[in-house]
């Protein structure tokens, strides 16, 4: 089964997730969705300093949000947070420093920025290395956490499960999470979630992470009804973090990837368009239109409790972080 997924998989994403499935896609665009003013809007981007993250920070910039990007590097923050400046002109760029492998930390950075700011929308860019995951070695961090399911699946849970108070109090506020096609080849598993039986295998371990992203999306959606949550597939796009963490992958495709901002641009459309928040709430997106989360006969639905399951041990796993929280 693992077989057929993977061959299926590589067939569509040849298809769809390179950069001539842009362009047709995109053929199909309406100028006008993305022709929004978005000041007055406060926008939190993880994983910002680079790639996908940079790249959809920059076009909700351009139309006058107010941008707060979490990064890990201080000093490539600093150097993104330059660029956007420059080249949208827009001052209302601010700079936080967290790393979402350490939940703790979230927690910490959470309940700070509660304090002092507002945001309507999140943007969850957790693209391969863009945030330190895809380890293709099974690493634990310093709180012994498999490093994959700690940025991926906890971080995405504790960082959005914080902030939820804070979106809750604005009009038309959004989630939004960048998952990955690869989610496709898995089906849900709990019973293992931070890959410590058999041979790890870092991409697929990755490509669970990111199933479990659109999990977690389905879920808020039916327990969160004033936000609306989106998760989606930006295709396969030339990042840094492609060119470092998937070199193989990278040499084969690289003249058939798709640009950073073709890859941010359904990020950017469900974080600003009126359109968007118009479609349900909970839905697995790529190039701006809902797509299937299961491929025909793939075997990789999972029952409403398992996935309830999921909920319960991440919910078990941030209460535990969040009571050992500094400050």
């Amino acid at each position: 089964m693992s077989w057929y997924r993977n061959v299926v998989w590589f067939v569509k994403g040849l298809w769809e997730y390179t950069r001539s499935g842009y362009e047709s896609a995109s053929k199909h665009f309406d100028p006008a969705d993305l022709e929004v003013d978005v000041a007055g809007r406060s926008c939190l981007v993880t994983g910002s300093n680079s790639g996908i993250g940079k790249a959809a920070a920059k076009e909700i910039a351009r139309r006058g949000g107010t941008v707060h990007l979490v990064c890990r590097n201080k000093e490539r923050a600093e150097d993104a947070k330059g660029e956007i400046v420059t080249e949208t002109g827009n001052q209302n760029i601010f700079l936080h420093i967290a790393d979402i492998s350490n939940p703790k930390e979230i927690w910490k950075f959470a309940e700070k920025f509660k304090n002092d700011h507002k945001l309507n929308v999140l943007l969850i860019v957790l693209q391969i290395n863009n945030a330190g995951c895809m380890v293709n070695n099974r690493e634990l961090t310093e709180d012994g956490l498999e490093k994959n399911f700690a940025v991926n699946t906890l971080g995405t849970y504790v960082l959005t499960t914080a902030l939820l108070p804070l979106l809750e109090k604005e009009a038309d506020a959004r989630v939004v999470t960048v998952s990955s096609g690869g989610m496709l080849v898995q089906k849900l598993n709990v019973a293992d979630l931070q890959s410590g039986s058999g041979t790890f295998d870092g991409t697929m371990v990755y490509a669970q992470n990111k199933r479990q992203q659109v999990v977690l999306t389905e879920q808020w959606a039916k327990s969160h009804r004033s936000i609306h949550f989106s998760v989606m597939h930006p295709g396969w796009a030339d990042t840094p973090a492609v060119r470092s963490s998937m070199p193989d992958f990278y040499q084969k495709m690289k003249n058939s990837l798709r640009t950073e901002a073709q890859g941010a641009d359904t990020v950017v459309w469900l974080a600003v368009s009126p359109e968007a928040a118009k479609l349900p709430s909970g839905l697995f997106f790529r190039d701006r239109q809902p797509v299937p989360t299961h491929l025909p006969l793939a075997r990789t639905h999972s029952s409403p409790g398992v996935e309830e399951k999921l909920m319960e041990v991440l919910e078990e796993f941030s209460q535990k972080f969040k009571s050992t929280s500094p400050g």
